[in-house]
């Protein structure tokens, strides 16, 4: 039996997996950007398919097709495990992890 992912073992196997969207993309995410851009962004940095993993460390798969992410202490299998982040879950952690604010909210100045 595997020992299951805590919060801490998915927020690094998302940073891994996009570890490249601040790189590529700081000045625009830095400003802000729509669920749909950085939708579209996250894509590109996912890519086609990738993943990585070793002796201790957590597996990781990920595609920029459907914004999957995949993680386990075990090697994953994309085709019959079940992603942990996926679409809008992906947009949401990017948002977290990275501090990306989204310029289509209106929220009000605090002051």
């Amino acid at each position: 039996m595997t020992k299951p992912l805590t919060r801490a073992d998915k927020r690094e196997a998302f940073e891994r997996a996009t570890s490249s969207l601040i790189s590529w993309y700081a000045e625009e995410v830095a400003e802000g950007v729509t669920d749909e851009r950085l939708a579209e962004l996250l894509g590109k940095v996912l890519g086609i398919f990738g993943g990585s993993g070793g002796p201790g460390s957590i597996s990781i798969a990920y595609s920029g097709s459907g914004l999957k992410i995949w993680a386990g202490w075990t090697t994953v299998n994309h085709v019959t495990d079940k992603p942990i982040f996926q679409g809008s879950a992906t947009v949401k952690m990017a948002r977290e992890v990275y501090n990306i604010t989204d310029p289509s909210e209106d929220q009000m100045a605090l002051f």
